[in-house]
């Protein structure tokens, strides 16, 4: 069992039976109140996320899930096919929706952690750095060295990141997915 002070962002816990990931944690003490925990919460079946306050008296399963690396192989329409790396016949498939945020940066040949519960494909887990190819950049302005001036690219899954003025179209960028901020340039086009 474990109880509120157990709670810890990514891990995942059974409510009502069914398997949550937690996606924040925020500890709230109020005066003579005692103590309660604010969290932000993702439902792994549906894929809903919203907040929930946990009271010290509540406690939680850890949820029976399976971790597997699997690759992406591509996208079709609005799904996203993932394969086992040895076994490429084994397939596994999710609808865009079903993603989130992790949509802006898949592609293909992206190795992910899967997690399964019963046998059922529920998210994916993205490596936290990865690179890509900058599709789009706005010509920098010469003369303009004030530091921390960026300017809006656009990379090869069409999604939008903030980079210093010197990236230019076919560097490939790193970008942390979590946040979605630019890292560094791997390499100069």
């Amino acid at each position: 069992m474990l109880t509120i002070n157990n709670l810890k962002n990514k891990m995942i816990v059974a409510i009502d039976g069914l398997p949550y990931q937690i996606l924040e944690v925020k500890h709230l003490h109020m005066g003579r109140g005692g103590a309660s925990v604010q969290t932000k919460i993702k439902n792994l079946v549906t894929g809903r996320v919203f907040s929930r306050n946990f009271k010290p008296a509540d406690t939680f399963d850890q949820a029976e899930v399976e971790k597997r690396e699997l690759t992406c192989l591509y996208a079709h329409r609005d799904q996203f096919v993932f394969a086992v790396p040895a076994r490429s016949s084994e397939r596994y498939a999710l609808a865009r929706g079903e993603l989130g945020q992790a949509v802006r940066w898949l592609k293909p040949a992206t190795p992910v952690t899967a997690l399964f519960l019963s046998g059922k494909l529920l998210t994916i887990t993205l490596p936290i750095k990865m690179d890509f190819t900058v599709a789009e950049a706005p010509p920098g302005l010469k003369g303009n060295t004030v530091s921390g001036v960026t300017k809006t690219v656009t990379i090869e899954t069409g999604a939008k990141v903030e980079v210093p003025l010197f990236v230019e179209a076919g560097d490939v960028i790193r970008v942390n997915t979590e946040t979605g901020e630019y890292v560094e340039r791997a390499s100069k086009a």
